[in-house]
């Protein structure tokens, strides 16, 4: 799949994929942001088709939402205007069906997916789970063959999510529903080994399948045996290397300016690193284990172990992150220190920060807007990961001290060093 950058040159975001869902299995789709998950979810769905390449459903092309496939999506997506009763028959709008046999099938799913008794409820009296609960009744309606779901559980709270997964997977696995096959996108790697027969690891830029794992499991599972943690850790130890290697390609690198950063503030760089060198971990863990002690999904736990990485204050290697010596001294210093060093680190290493200082320091009025450094990353970033860099190099800039942002203006200016005092005339106070 290629999007069309603001300068017009092709930007890839899925690239030699090649994949096939099973009947009968659950198969997952596992990355960190921007790897193309939600993207290939739609191309499969029938949503959005590729820019080269085939979708084929039940051995014929598909290349547009088909009768048997059904989505789940992250948000709620409700109507606010329609009860549950309601927001659940649109499910089977498009099959033009019989009103008698619309209730029935629309009352089966209520019933099936535990909904009994909130027919009449509108979205705005319901709780997250309650809200999601009426999102799968609405897929479930239509029976569907396949059924697609988009990070389902994540908008809700961890209680909530192990609920509602444990109640899906109870209705999976006893047969009570008519899907086939299922194709779950995730941030969540326990999720994924609770959940998935297969799972397919996606690299980025562009995204990819950089690893498929086998989850040789009986359900329902316990994420507190053995074997589970050893398929959790060798998906870690996947991502944690493919990492480093990302960012170990792009340093000192002629596209080096335009790289993507991590999606995650100065604040949580910050924090991470201090906790990292804290009790228990005393300046390195392994990436599995402080996930879970800190109850961090990788789309959180990536983007700061980046940014270390990236930082050079700590190293990701083998599944695991380590503090350099550099970001030893980094979480062991006031803050004045931290904010030096930071800076020091901020300007080797992110050829971005560096860049935009010199512009700032060429100009004679020291000024330039946000805008003259955002189309130079469109040519090879998508806008919205130009945008997201944009925002975190302003964040770190800020932090550093090295620049200032005014969002009123939307323009840099130089940060200058305060002026000498003048000294006191005689007589004054």
């Amino acid at each position: 799949m290629t999007f069309a950058t603001a300068g017009g040159r092709p930007l890839k975001v899925l690239d030699g994929i090649d994949l096939e869902l099973r009947e009968g299995e659950i198969l997952g789709l596992l990355g960190r942001s921007g790897s193309g998950k939600s993207t290939l979810l739609r191309i499969a769905s029938g949503l959005v088709r590729p820019s080269a390449g085939q979708v084929r459903y039940r051995g014929a092309p598909l290349t547009r939402p088909s009768e048997g496939i059904a989505v789940v999506f992250q948000t709620f997506a409700l109507y606010p205007w329609l009860n549950v009763m309601q927001n659940v028959e649109l499910g089977l709008d498009a099959l033009h069906l019989p009103t008698r046999e619309i209730r029935q099938r629309t009352a089966a799913a209520i019933n099936l997916i535990g909904l009994d008794g909130f027919q009449s409820a509108y979205p705005r009296e319901l709780s997250g789970g309650m809200r999601q609960r009426v999102g799968f009744a609405r897929a479930l309606v239509s029976q569907p063959t396949l059924l697609l779901m988009d990070e389902p559980f994540s908008a809700l709270d961890v209680l909530t999510a192990e609920t509602l997964r444990t109640d899906f997977m109870d209705l999976w696995t006893s047969r009570q529903m008519p899907t086939k096959a299922v194709l779950l996108v995730t941030h969540n790697i326990e999720e994924a080994v609770l959940m998935c027969d297969r799972i397919l690891v996606l690299g980025a830029q562009p995204g990819h399948v950089a690893m498929e794992v086998q989850v040789p499991l009986a359900q329902p599972r316990n994420r507190f045996e053995p074997a589970f943690r050893a398929v959790v850790d060798e998906i870690y130890a996947t991502l944690t290397s493919r990492l480093a290697e990302t960012v170990g390609r792009h340093a000192g690198a002629n596209g080096a300016l335009a790289r993507q950063l991590p999606k995650v503030s100065a604040g949580g760089i910050v924090g991470f690193a201090a906790t990292l060198a804290a009790e228990p971990y005393f300046g390195q863990a392994e990436l599995a284990r402080i996930a879970k002690q800190l109850a961090l999904a990788i789309n959180r736990l990536l983007p700061v172990a980046a940014a270390l990485h990236l930082l050079e204050l700590a190293e990701l290697s083998g599944g695991a992150i380590r503090l350099t010596a550099a970001g030893t001294v980094f979480v062991n210093g006031d803050a004045e220190e931290q904010k030096r060093l930071f800076k020091e680190h901020l300007l080797r290493f992110v050829p971005l920060a560096a860049h935009i200082l010199q512009v700032l320091e060429e100009r004679e009025d020291h000024r330039a807007p946000i805008e003259r450094f955002a189309f130079e990353l469109q040519d090879h970033l998508s806008q919205a990961d130009a945008d997201s860099t944009m925002r975190t190099i302003t964040d770190w800039a800020r932090y550093a001290e090295l620049f200032f942002y005014n969002d009123r203006t939307r323009d840099y200016t130089l940060v200058k060093a305060p002026a000498a005092p003048e000294p006191l005339a005689p007589g004054d106070a």
